[in-house]
């Protein structure tokens, strides 16, 4: 297997704060010796736990960015115990074009796991974080929020897996994050993630979904940014202590929490983020894009719950997920 070609300009053993980049060779037709440049801040201060922490695993989504921008500006060095990994953009070609998958290769990051050192730009990224900077990690926070096509209620989430205990550290790391949703998350498509390839290592994992539209916003930010401090403070890294408020508990246990449209059409949301639903109530009618006078169809809920996520765009597409219902934890 041939070696990964991208190149750290940081150190990675070396006390201080160090910024520079992940340099991956990429040679096109404005650059015949160019390189993607992906941004990389390391903090380290003695021997510690590590944790890596990124953003804009899909180009789309900001919340990540911001935060973890702000702590590399902020964090001394003096601060911590261990070390900081921050990679802000971590599929950088698709966060300066503002889309979810690079529009390089047309591959999406968070499918490409464990990636190829060989393979297109997306999977030389993916190998790199799965071979060499996951495996340096005690904790991977990983950001998402919703980008151009969903909306979510602000949650960080942990996810059902085999080991007990590698479940249990991963809940208390995302009560730790404390976003005003703590959810408890079954995949519907894992092969290829990111969080499969974390999880896999027997890491703390820990990701989110902040909100979405392809923006984020004031209340979206402060909770990303507060809740990396919180997770380093968990982890025994950061100084300081927790910032806590209140957190409402979520299960997404099964695969009818997410509805999928059969039909194209124009959007009428009928229940809104964070509202509760009884098993059948409607959730939105799709309405023909192309004339009058014909009936909507109407999509129900397949259980109840609280709506935890939506379609954002007015405009839906046949297999484009269109609601999702989260139900509340027992004793929560």
């Amino acid at each position: 297997m041939p070696a990964n070609p991208i190149t750290p300009t940081v150190p990675f053993d070396r006390d201080g704060k160090h910024h520079g980049f992940l340099r991956l060779p990429h040679s096109r037709n404005e650059s015949a010796w160019g390189a993607i440049m992906i941004p990389i801040c390391v903090i380290r201060n003695g021997e510690g736990p590590t944790a890596l922490l990124t953003g804009a695993n899909h180009g789309d989504e900001y919340e990540g960015p911001i935060a973890l921008q702000a702590l590399a500006q902020e964090i001394a060095p003096e601060r911590i115990r261990g070390r900081v990994i921050l990679v802000p953009y971590m599929n950088y070609p698709a966060f300066r074009a503002a889309t979810r998958v690079s529009p390089i290769d047309q591959v999406n990051l968070n499918r490409a796991f464990p990636g190829a050192p060989d393979g297109s730009a997306t999977q030389k990224i993916a190998n790199f974080f799965n071979d060499t900077l996951v495996p340096m990690a005690d904790l991977v926070l990983d950001y998402h929020s919703g980008g151009k096509t969903l909306d979510f209620l602000p949650f960080a989430c942990a996810h059902h897996l085999d080991s007990v205990s590698q479940q249990e550290a991963c809940l208390e790391a995302v009560r730790a994050f404390n976003a005003p949703y703590t959810l408890m998350l079954r995949e519907i498509d894992d092969v290829g993630m990111y969080d499969t390839a974390v999880e896999s290592q027997g890491k703390v994992f820990v990701t989110t979904e902040l909100g979405g539209g392809g923006t984020a916003t004031a209340r979206s930010a402060r909770i990303a940014t507060r809740g990396a401090r919180n997770v380093l403070v968990h982890a025994g890294i950061l100084d300081g202590e927790l910032e806590l408020g209140r957190s409402v508990m979520l299960d997404m246990p099964a695969d009818d929490c997410y509805h999928f449209a059969t039909s194209e059409g124009l959007v009428e949301p009928l229940v809104d983020l964070g509202e509760t639903v009884a098993a059948g109530d409607p959730l939105a009618r799709v309405w023909p894009a192309d004339r009058t006078g014909l009936e909507p169809i109407v999509y129900r809920a397949q259980r109840a719950g609280v709506l935890a996520a939506r379609h954002f765009p007015g405009l839906v597409q046949t297999g484009d997920c269109l609601a999702v219902i989260a139900t509340a934890m027992e004793g929560a």
